[in-house]
C-alpha cells in the first residue's frame, strides 16, 4: 500500500511539475512576442485605441497566467508536504539577473558582467509594498513636458508605491501639481520644493552648461529633501525607463558600508580629455560617470559632511577651470577622483547614455537587456545611433500613452484613497449600467487628467475684453482655421509628437497654449 501511494504521489508530483513548466515556456513566448508589438506599438498600431486594446489585452492574459501558476504551484507544495513561495509574476523586461549588480561581496564588476546579458534570474531584494523614493529637478515648459514621459514610463512598469519629489520653479510647480491632482495615481504621493530658496546654495558656480542653475540643484539635495529620507533615485528628466523602478532600488541593497552614490560610467570619451585638441576636462576617474541617473544614500551622506565636502571641491577645482562644463556632474566627478571609496559602479545598462561620441551600442545585446534609456544629447531625439529608430519607438510610446490608464490598483498593495477618488469612485459605482446613457454619463462624471501649457506662452488680456478664445483638440497638422482680423488667442491640445518631430512653421500668427 505504502508503495502504491508513494507511486501516486510521484506521478502527480511529475504531472504538475510538466504543467508548470509548459505554462511558463507558453507564458515566455506569448511575452516576447506582446512585449515587442507594445513596444513597436507606434509603427504598427493605425490608432491609440489599437495601442490600448494590445496591452489591456497583454495584462490580463499575463493575470490569468500567473493564478494558474500560483494554483499549480501551491497543489505542488501541499502534494510535497513542503511550502513553496507563490511567484513574483514577472514578465516583459522586468527580471533580475546575475549581471544586474555584482554586490560588495563580488568586488568590481567584470567585463562579462558588464556586458549586460542576464542569464540566471534571481529574486529582487524590494518587498512587495516598500515605498520608493524618487527625486527629479524640475523647471519650466519645456522640462515639465519630458518629466511627464518621463514618470509614465516608470508607472507603466511599477509595482511598488511611489514617492515623487520634485525640485521645482513656479512654473513647473503650478503644471506638475495641476497633472497629478487630475490624475489621481492610486499609490502615488509628490512633494514639492522651491527651488528659488536653492539658488544661493549653488548660484556661486559658474556653469557653461545649458541647463542653467537648475543643473547644479542635485548637489543640494541632502538639505532640500526631508531629514528622515535616508535615500532617493534621481533622475534627470530625459530619462525613459524600460523595466521597474524597484530593481533599481534593490541595488542599495549591494552598497558596502562605506558607499554612499551609485552612478553608471560615463559612455562618451570626455573625461578622457581627448575630444579635441587643448580639452581639459574637470578631473574625474577613469572615464568618469554619468549622473543621468544616481542613487544617493542621504543619510550616509548627511553622516560624512556632504555639503561641505562638494563646497570644498567645487572651490578647489574651480580656481583652474573657473567654471562646470556639464553642471553638477563635474563636481560628482572630481569628488570621486578624490574618494573613490565612496562610489558604486552601477551596471552601463542602468544609463544608456545616447549623448554624441558614445560607446552605448556596447551596453546591450538584446532588447531585454534595457533597463534605462538617457536621451542626454542637446539633440535629443535627433541623436545619431545604430538603434535610435527603437529607441525613438519606445519614447514616443509613453509620450502617447494616455496617462489615465495608469490609475490601476496595485495588487495587495493598500493605498489611501483621496476624498476626490472616493467620491468620484461612488458617483461611478452609482451610475445603471444597462441604462442608454450610460457611457455618456460615466463621461460626464470622469475626471480627466490635466496639463497646463503644454507649450509656453504669454497671455496680456486686452482692456477692451474684446479677445477671442478657441478651445479645440487636433493635431497641428489639421489646423486649418483662417485668421480673422483683430487679436486672436489660440489654446489647443496638441499632438506632441508631431509638435517635436515637425520643422514646419504655420504662416498664421497666432499664440498657442495648451493642456
Amino acid at each position: 500500500m505504502n508503495l502504491l501511494c508513494r507511486g501516486r504521489l510521484k506521478l502527480l508530483v511529475a504531472s504538475l511539475t510538466a504543467i508548470v513548466l509548459l505554462t511558463w515556456l507558453y507564458l515566455l513566448a506569448g511575452n516576447f512576442e506582446n512585449g515587442r508589438s507594445l513596444l513597436l506599438a507606434p509603427c504598427l498600431s493605425d490608432t491609440p485605441a489599437a495601442r490600448v486594446l494590445e496591452h489591456a489585452v497583454l495584462e490580463s492574459r499575463v493575470r490569468e497566467v500567473e493564478e494558474e501558476n500560483r494554483q499549480i504551484r501551491l497543489q505542488l507544495s501541499q502534494s510535497q508536504g513542503t511550502a513553496v513561495q507563490p511567484p513574483d509574476g514577472n514578465y516583459g523586461n522586468q527580471q533580475w539577473g546575475a549581471s544586474a549588480d555584482t554586490g560588495p561581496e563580488d568586488g568590481d564588476n567584470t567585463a562579462e558582467e558588464k556586458n549586460n546579458h542576464t542569464e540566471c534570474p534571481r529574486s529582487p531584494s524590494v518587498q512587495k509594498c516598500e515605498l520608493i523614493h524618487v527625486a527629479c529637478v524640475c523647471a519650466g515648459h519645456n522640462a515639465s513636458r519630458d518629466v511627464v514621459t518621463l514618470v509614465k514610463s516608470v508607472l507603466f512598469h511599477r509595482r511598488n508605491p511611489l514617492h515623487f519629489h520634485f525640485i521645482t520653479d513656479t512654473v513647473a510647480n503650478r503644471i506638475l501639481s495641476s497633472l497629478f491632482q487630475s490624475w489621481m495615481v492610486p499609490s502615488v504621493q509628490v512633494s514639492f520644493y522651491d527651488a528659488d530658496e536653492l539658488k544661493s546654495e549653488v548660484s556661486w558656480i559658474p556653469n557653461k552648461h545649458y541647463s542653467g542653475i537648475y543643473g547644479l540643484m542635485k548637489l543640494t539635495l541632502t538639505k532640500a529633501l526631508p531629514s528622515d529620507l535616508s535615500k532617493v533615485i534621481v533622475l534627470d528628466t530625459d530619462i525613459t525607463f524600460a523595466t521597474d523602478i524597484a530593481e533599481l532600488w534593490g541595488i542599495f541593497r549591494k552598497f558596502t558600508d562605506k558607499q554612499v552614490i551609485g552612478l553608471v560610467e560615463n559612455q562618451s570619451d570626455w573625461y578622457l580629455g581627448n575630444l579635441w585638441k587643448n580639452h581639459k576636462p574637470w578631473p574625474a576617474l577613469g572615464r568618469g560617470f554619468n549622473t543621468g541617473v544616481i542613487l544617493l544614500y542621504l543619510e550616509r551622506l548627511r553622516r560624512i559632511g556632504w555639503e561641505q565636502m562638494w563646497r570644498l571641491t567645487a572651490e578647489r577645482e574651480l580656481m583652474s577651470m573657473l567654471s562646470t562644463s556639464l553642471a553638477d556632474q563635474d563636481i560628482f566627478n572630481a569628488f570621486i577622483k578624490q574618494n573613490p571609496v565612496l562610489v558604486h559602479q552601477l551596471p552601463c545598462f542602468w544609463n544608456v547614455q545616447l549623448s554624441d561620441h558614445t560607446r552605448s551600442e556596447q551596453c546591450y545585446t538584446e532588447v531585454s537587456d534595457l533597463k534605462v534609456i538617457h536621451w542626454n544629447s542637446p539633440k535629443k531625439l535627433r541623436v545619431k545611433n545604430k538603434h535610435v529608430e527603437f529607441f525613438r519607438n519606445l519614447y514616443l510610446t509613453f509620450l502617447e500613452y494616455d496617462g489615465n490608464l495608469l490609475r490601476r490598483e496595485l495588487f495587495g498593495c493598500p493605498s489611501q484613497a483621496s476624498p476626490d477618488s472616493v467620491q468620484l469612485q461612488t458617483a461611478l459605482e452609482e451610475l445603471d449600467e444597462d441604462d442608454q446613457c450610460y457611457d455618456f454619463r460615466r463621461e460626464r462624471l470622469t475626471v480627466h487628467r490635466v496639463h497646463l501649457y503644454f507649450l509656453q506662452y504669454e497671455y496680456t488680456p486686452t482692456e477692451d475684453d474684446t479677445d477671442i478664445t478657441l478651445v479645440a483638440q487636433l493635431s497641428m497638422d489639421r489646423y486649418t482655421i483662417d485668421y480673422l482680423s483683430g487679436k486672436c488667442v489660440v489654446i489647443c491640445f496638441i499632438n506632441p509628437n508631431y509638435y517635436k518631430q515637425s520643422e514646419q512653421k504655420s504662416t498664421l500668427q497666432y499664440k498657442t497654449g495648451g493642456m
